[in-house]
């Protein structure tokens, strides 16, 4: 037996299921726990496009911060 992995659109999702449903022996893991919600994913893209480069700081400051912040 083979182990495949699939990325499919949130909105054709219930369509691929209840096809493979229908096969024996199939097994259907649904990992969503850590999924990020596409809006999310969506919406961070269009920052880091619209971003420039003085925006940015490098990790070594931005882990100061939140050491600061945190620690």
């Amino acid at each position: 037996m083979r182990q495949v992995t699939v990325t499919i659109p949130d909105d054709f999702y219930e369509t691929f299921i209840s096809f493979f449903k229908h096969i024996p022996d199939v097994s259907i893991n649904d990992n969503t726990v850590n999924e990020v919600p596409l809006w999310q994913q969506e919406m961070v893209l269009e920052r880091m496009k619209n971003a420039k480069p003085e925006d940015y700081i490098p990790l070594k400051d931005a882990l100061k911060e939140l050491d600061k912040k945190w620690l």
